[in-house]
């Protein structure tokens, strides 16, 4: 069976300082989300969408877009995420600079992907098991009403240099009952990690806590059921708001909250890294040579 790999890469990095989707990491110069398809490709996925902006386009292709479709076959569809997509009712959102969220980036690519799909962000580093599973559960997605998640370990997705942003889950016997968007969880020097949305002190978090990663999986039917959510976010938006974004993880949490929808859990104990700071690139350069010198990767990812 078909299943799509999208990978969400037109965010603007502000955090990092720039386009972090596009910096140098491995030793062939491969950027982070080559890792996710190289692992997607290899647990089953066959088809490859990527969401960038339109002045990344040709970045994208001569960086690392051609030669992976020399080197698989397989070719990639590319879609572009501009704000006058889907925002006929807002005309005064033309104005705006920051994107409109996962939910419009997804949407977005609605017309290029045909088959169950699993949905990602650029800049983060999953794991092979990750792709695996997921792989796996795609082939019991059967409508609209069936999705599927990868957790993660609060523990294993902090960065030690700043706050990061994660929907804080809630599972019930392999089931998501309720995701929370959860602001400026930060890694503290006692080795607690606290939600400081609020405050300085912040609030205790579990280590343990499951996480999304934003690594969804959807049946192709979901498409419809995603405009129409971001349509209804669109007409609720107050006037003058430049800034509010539609977040998968908060619309499916509002699926879930409706019954609209029940989400299986898979969950991994990998741990993610990526580049949410300029401070986490030499990390994340170790450990990727690391990986490929152990032969979880070949000497370079492609063979062109």
């Amino acid at each position: 069976m078909d299943k799509t790999l999208v990978v969400m890469a037109a965010g603007l990095g502000s955090r990092y300082g720039g386009v972090k989707q596009m910096e140098r990491l491995g030793p062939d110069g491969e950027i982070l989300m080559e890792y996710a398809i190289y692992d997607a490709l290899a647990a089953g996925f066959n088809k490859l969408v990527l969401i960038v902006k339109p002045e990344i386009l040709g970045d994208v292709k001569e960086l690392f877009g051609d030669r992976i479709e020399k080197s698989t076959g397989i070719k990639i569809d590319y879609a572009l995420q501009t704000i006058d997509r889907f925002t006929g009712s807002r005309p005064e959102l033309s104005a705006r600079v920051k994107p409109l969220g996962t939910v419009h980036a997804v949407i977005c690519a609605k017309d290029v992907i045909k088959s169950p799909f699993a949905v990602m962000n650029a800049d983060d580093y999953y794991g092979r098991s990750a792709f695996e599973a997921m792989s796996a559960e795609l082939e019991n997605l059967h409508g609209a009403n069936e999705a599927t998640m990868v957790a993660y370990r609060l523990k294993n997705t902090v960065s030690p240099f700043g706050t990061v942003t994660r929907g804080v889950c809630s599972v019930r016997e392999g089931e998501l009952c309720k995701v929370t968007e959860t602001y400026k969880i930060k890694l503290m020097p006692d080795g607690s990690i606290r939600d400081t949305s609020a405050s300085e002190v912040g609030v205790e978090l579990e280590p343990d806590t499951f996480v999304s990663m934003n690594l969804w999986g959807y049946h192709q039917d979901i498409l419809p059921v995603m405009e129409r959510y971001f349509s209804a976010f669109l007409a609720a938006l107050p006037e003058g708001d430049m800034k509010a974004e539609c977040l998968l993880p908060t619309m499916m949490d509002d699926l879930t909250a409706s019954g609209k929808i029940g989400i299986s859990v898979l969950n991994t104990n990998d741990r993610w890294f990526g580049l949410t700071y300029k401070e986490d690139k030499p990390g994340a350069v170790e450990t990727l040579m690391r990986l490929h010198g152990s032969g979880v990767y070949p000497p370079t990812l492609w063979n062109n």
